[in-house]
């Protein structure tokens, strides 16, 4: 259940920072409609696939998904432009992520 639940997370990041940075790469970087329009979809994906998650408390999954948001995003930042994050960068990102892992997978009774 808890891979599973991690595979759900880490699509729904794909998902929306790829979708983000379409939308991004289409208006910023002058790419065109065609990426703005890539990026919609993408962002759609994402709402979906956060839906399928196990735990059915939006709130919860929502602010589980905010530390998979951070290191996602300063991974394809390193991936997709270059971004070489700092020791303060990989620290947050450390603790969004063990928060993360405390709002979903702590024992509840």
């Amino acid at each position: 259940m808890i891979l599973r639940s991690l595979l759900l997370f880490a699509l729904a990041a794909v998902a929306e920072i790829g979708g983000a940075w379409l939308v991004w790469q289409g208006l910023r970087e002058h790419r065109g409609w065609l990426w703005v329009g890539a990026g919609f979809i993408a962002l759609g994906l994402y709402g979906v696939v956060a839906t399928l998650q196990p735990d059915a408390h939006f709130g919860r999954i929502l602010a589980a998904y905010g530390g998979v948001f951070v290191v996602g995003s300063i991974v394809w930042g390193m991936a997709m432009d270059g971004f070489r994050p700092d020791r303060w960068d990989i620290a947050g990102a450390a603790l969004c992520l063990a928060g993360m892992g405390v709002i979903m997978y702590a024992p509840r009774g």
